[in-house]
């Protein structure tokens, strides 16, 4: 029995730290000092990077809502 709900800690720890690592890779690469990346001199960059990370947290998070983990 108790095991059994380490295991189930354990997920949930997993989870968050799975949707916490998304947006800690994206900003580490714009993070990085490089002048050929050509979405900095795009006017929609960096809202449009703002919007990857919640819709990739979103999807996350559905998913792991749906599978139970958290």
């Amino acid at each position: 029995q108790m095991s059994v709900r380490q295991n189930d800690d354990m997920r949930k720890i997993s989870a968050w730290a799975a949707m916490a690592a998304v947006p800690t890779m994206i900003a580490g690469i714009y993070g990085m000092n490089f002048d050929h990346m050509p979405e900095l001199h795009w006017v929609w960059a960096y809202p449009a990077v703002i919007a990857l990370m919640g819709a990739l947290e979103v999807l996350l998070y559905r998913l792991f809502k749906r599978r139970g983990w958290l």
